[in-house]
């Protein structure tokens, strides 16, 4: 891969991260991906949920092949703002509350507003100090009185972390929300490659929304598209130092490629032979139930669809600090584009058992 390539996925991650777009609030994230997608992609459409459709036509377009990778965010609600102006929140998906006490948020009221999440000093407790502060003890302060605060906020208004990426050495990058916005990234990238490859089949990269909600974008658009054949591209668990050997994947090895129920055998077994001719470096990822990515969704829409699964490593899920290598994003990306591109004309053996 080349040095424009890594500086290319780079800087539309750091975009993406930048940006805010909380599952069922990704209408800011619209303008970005579909600018991104355009130059790539014969027409661009978007669904009334709110999923972006980047199409590829293929040279002949009888077979559909679904892409998909969520751009929604985990992030905060306001729940109540109090006497003192102090504003209690609750969590839109899977948030750590572990890691949310002295974050800098970004409150989307009338106008944007900062805070920080702040609890009771330690010097003042009187007992359970070794324990994790609850998210009911939390409170954002504003720095304004309660009658300024409500002219501004209100309850149900959404709350995002205010977090710049933070470039580390050998290409590694850490921020918020890579989880799934990296995936976004990739579709680009494999529509980047495509365009220096011959493929039969027509390719739809489907930026989906509320992933992190229940699969809801997923589920929609794979009934609107019924492809003939999906892979949906996520991130994973890598190792860290307190991963104690349950996770075997390694930042920096390439795309884990999954196997389990999830996954249609062949869709897997094309995937591992695209890698090993085309020398990518891969991770296998045994996962024996639910995936919890969109290709659980994806793989039971209408009649079925054969599914398959690439996640690109990182370290601290679901935390500000999402930290990723991006060589596996531009090698995942063009793992993709090798599959796809080495399909046959004819998919009845792919898409059949």
């Amino acid at each position: 891969m080349s040095n424009a390539q890594l500086t290319s996925a780079k800087e539309f991650l750091i975009r993406l991260s930048e940006n805010s777009g909380v599952s069922g609030y990704e209408e800011s994230l619209t303008p970005l991906v579909k600018n991104e997608f355009a130059p790539l992609a014969d027409s661009i459409q978007q669904d009334s949920l709110g999923n972006i459709y980047a199409l590829k036509k293929g040279t002949q377009g009888r077979y559909t092949i679904m892409l998909a990778a969520h751009m929604d965010e985990i992030g905060l609600m306001v729940k109540k703002i109090d006497e003192k102006g102090f504003i209690r929140f609750s969590t839109v998906g899977g948030v750590d509350q572990r890691t949310l006490l002295s974050q800098e948020v970004i409150i989307h009221g009338k106008e944007e507003v900062l805070g920080v999440i702040g609890s009771i000093p330690p010097h003042l407790l009187t007992g359970d100090e070794d324990k994790a502060v609850k998210i009911e003890d939390m409170g954002i302060d504003v720095g304004m009185p309660v009658e300024e605060t409500k002219k501004l906020i209100q309850v149900g208004d959404i709350i995002t972390l205010r977090r710049k990426p933070v470039e580390m050495l050998n290409n590694i990058l850490a921020g918020k929300s890579f989880d799934d916005r990296a995936g976004v990234v990739v579709m680009k990238v494999c529509l980047e490659e495509l365009q220096k490859l011959s493929h039969a089949h027509n390719v739809v990269a489907v930026s989906t929304i509320q992933e992190e909600l229940g699969l809801r974008g997923a589920g929609v658009s794979a009934y609107t598209l019924n492809p003939d054949l999906a892979i949906a591209i996520d991130v994973t668990h890598a190792s860290t130092l307190d991963t104690k050997g349950t996770v075997e994947c390694e930042l920096g090895k390439g795309p884990a490629i999954a196997l389990g129920p999830n996954i249609h055998p062949v869709v897997y077994e094309e995937l591992v032979k695209a890698a090993q001719e085309n020398r990518i470096p891969y991770q296998v990822e045994p996962v024996p139930g639910r995936t919890g990515t969109d290709a659980w969704a994806i793989q039971v829409v209408q009649a079925g669809v054969p599914t398959g699964l690439l996640s690109i490593p990182l370290r601290y899920m679901h935390t500000s600090v999402e930290t990723i290598d991006l060589r596996d994003v531009v090698l995942t990306g063009k793992l993709l584009a090798y599959f796809i591109a080495g399909l046959p004309e004819d998919l009845e053996g792919q898409v059949c058992y």
